[in-house]
């Protein structure tokens, strides 16, 4: 283990410290940012993209007020930002990994920070690694936050093929009606992924001309061979009503009312289903999937106000 930057026994009571740690294999790079070294650790678990996303380069932008009230962990995970920058996976990334390497980062940062207990925020994909760790560990985990969970991928996708279908049939746009008939569910091969990608993109109201398409087409196709992919079809095929019927820690869930990618009213089933000592749902009106991005002033005050104390 290495540590560059301020080191987290110095006297003054801010944090900006980062972390190298070798972990299951590879070196993997943690933040921690917070104004007060004494405050409650948060651990920001970031969701899937593609090797250049950086949760450490986002951090200030989604967690600056955060750092207000805790120590916030940022962590690129393997094979993404400033991790895949200093070294890629020498193994498949299968989600087990990434659950052992959630859990492995975990214990690291309470050893190193002589904690007992953390706050997790997850998002998307990450949702999953938090769900994994308050499942075998809930005494670790003073809260946990789910933001954008995939509840149930498939179902999801149904449900969005449905709408779109629904829409497209409204509209009498006879080009999509005919292309989503063709899209079979659950959709993992390149041309049902390629035609639900460009009509719920023109759903949104972002036509994808011709042009575009073309553009598109080896861009996916690449994506489908990548480790990221791999990662995606596991998340796909999850189902936490049957996974994780109960959590014995207070879990909160952060949905856009508009998130039909992964869908608002699954995750708000699974909600009230879950077994939990403490629980509560947050709806974000302005926003779909991506709630820390559209709704970041929001989700921070919602977790210092309502979760924190």
């Amino acid at each position: 283990m290495m540590m560059l930057g301020r080191t987290l026994f110095a006297q003054d009571k801010v944090i900006d410290t980062t972390l190298i740690l070798n972990i299951n294999g590879i070196k993997q790079v943690i933040k921690l940012k917070g104004n007060n070294r004494e405050a409650p650790f948060l651990l920001y678990l970031h969701g899937a993209g593609g090797n250049n996303y950086s949760l450490i380069e986002n951090g200030n932008r989604l967690t600056s007020e955060l750092q207000k009230h805790f120590v916030v962990a940022l962590w690129d995970q393997r094979d993404y930002g400033k991790t895949y920058q200093l070294n890629h996976s020498l193994r498949p990334v299968t989600l087990k990994l990434m659950e052992d390497d959630s859990n492995a980062v975990i214990d690291s940062i309470m050893k190193i920070s002589n904690r007992k207990k953390l706050f997790i925020v997850a998002h998307s994909a990450g949702c999953v690694l938090g769900m994994d760790v308050a499942q075998k560990h809930p005494e670790l985990v003073s809260a946990l936050v789910e933001i954008s969970p995939p509840v149930n991928s498939i179902e999801s996708q149904k449900m969005r093929l449905d709408t779109l279908k629904e829409h497209y049939k409204n509209v009498n746009n006879t080009r999509a009606i005919t292309e989503l008939s063709t899209v079979k569910i659950p959709a993992r091969d390149f041309q049902s992924l390629f035609i639900m990608y460009i009509w719920q993109t023109d759903f949104a109201g972002e036509p994808v001309p011709d042009s575009v398409r073309e553009q598109i087409k080896p861009v996916l196709k690449e994506w489908m061979q990548s480790p990221a992919a791999s990662l995606s079809n596991e998340v796909f095929n999850m189902n936490f009503f049957k996974q994780y019927p109960i959590i014995k820690c207070p879990v909160y869930f952060f949905i856009g009312r508009n998130d039909f990618l992964t869908n608002a009213s699954l995750s708000e089933q699974y909600y009230k289903r879950l077994k939990t000592p403490k629980k509560q749902l947050f709806w974000f009106e302005k926003s779909a999937h991506a709630v820390p991005d559209t709704e970041t002033d929001l989700m921070q005050d919602r977790i210092i106000n309502y979760i924190l104390p």
